[in-house]
């Protein structure tokens, strides 16, 4: 069986997540931070997602996303009702997740070229 290296394609993509790091293409980050198929924004200042509320849509909605997927860490923790009802009152799904989960979902979406942003918190 011959075997071959076939990456994602053109776009920024999660290639592996840990309980502290997630890596993005070859760089291993190891705090919080927001990606999209054309950028990531490193150390975004949240650490738990009972920090999210209306401060932080702005740094999504600068990503211009369709959709936006929180990933809150080992396991899936909801944000503030305000917060979410913040970003979908702008026209921008989204769905919160684990962070293997929203790795997956991720790199799915960003690879049908859609408009997607994740978020990744990770511990301080």
């Amino acid at each position: 069986m011959d075997l071959s290296l076939d990456r994602p394609g053109n776009y920024l993509f999660v290639r592996r997540v840990g309980p502290r790091s997630i890596t993005v293409v070859d760089r291993e980050l190891t705090s919080s931070f927001l990606l999209s198929p054309e950028r990531a924004v490193e150390d975004w200042p949240v650490k738990a997602s009972n920090e999210l509320d209306a401060s932080h849509i702005d740094a999504f909605l600068a990503l211009d996303p369709e959709v936006v997927l929180l990933g809150t860490g080992e396991r899936q923790v909801f944000p503030a009702p305000a917060f979410m009802a913040g970003l979908l009152r702008k026209g921008v799904g989204i769905e919160v997740m684990d962070n293997a989960a929203a790795a997956r979902t991720y790199d799915l979406l960003a690879g049908e070229h859609r408009r997607v942003v994740v978020a990744f918190i990770l511990p301080g």
